[in-house]
């Protein structure tokens, strides 16, 4: 019995191996567009949030492992995200424009296409993406935290095996609130957003 666990664990090692060597590990270039939009409750003011296009710059690398398709990718991006708030007590709409250094990671399956899957394939992703503020507060009324944390859900499409093009929406998970100027202690902000990127995988 001994031996067959042995030679079952050495099938196993082997299958693993291979695996691993037909992985592919891949690096690029990526940007982007955003529109963020925050979800204000539990506030004692009128406030309106007025969604603003940011952009998105970095460096990617992806993992894939293409006997079933199933990718990880790591992203270090540069991101400028921006809204504007109405209804503040002085009257004033204050801009909140904030830089971020924006770390995603994905999950992502893609779909082998028989015939043309070397020209185009789709694939689907999802995941974590950690945003941490690189600026300071400029407007006192709109203190937020130093980490933004949201949840990716998008689709994308791969075409010649190094452009890819994807669409994304995040769901922020945590509350950016940090000491709002205003009378409430259980104010709860949520930003989300969609993301719209092309990257050239080398």
């Amino acid at each position: 019995m001994k031996s067959y666990k042995k030679v079952l664990i050495v099938f196993l090692l082997a299958v693993f191996g291979m695996g691993a060597a037909q992985a592919q590990f891949r690096f690029g270039v990526k940007a982007g567009l955003n529109l963020n939009s925050l979800h204000l409750s539990n506030l004692q003011n009128n406030f309106n949030d007025d969604n603003q296009c940011g952009y998105t710059l970095g460096v990617m690398t992806e993992f894939q492992v293409p006997l079933i398709g199933l990718c990880f990718d790591l992203s270090a991006m540069y991101t400028r995200m921006g809204s504007e708030l109405e209804g503040t007590e002085n009257g004033e709409s204050p801009a909140y424009n904030k830089n971020f250094l924006e770390i995603p990671l994905n999950l992502k399956y893609k779909f082998g296409l028989p015939v043309v899957g070397s020209i185009i394939s789709p694939y689907l992703f999802t995941g974590p993406s950690f945003a941490f503020k690189l600026d300071k507060n400029s407007v006192d009324a709109l203190k937020t935290k130093t980490c933004q944390v949201a949840w990716n859900i998008g689709v994308g499409v791969e075409l010649i095996r190094h452009l890819q093009i994807s669409g994304a929406y995040g769901f922020g998970i945590n509350n950016i609130a940090d000491h709002w100027g205003i009378d409430a202690t259980d104010v709860k902000v949520k930003n989300n957003y969609w993301t719209v990127t092309a990257a050239w995988l080398f």
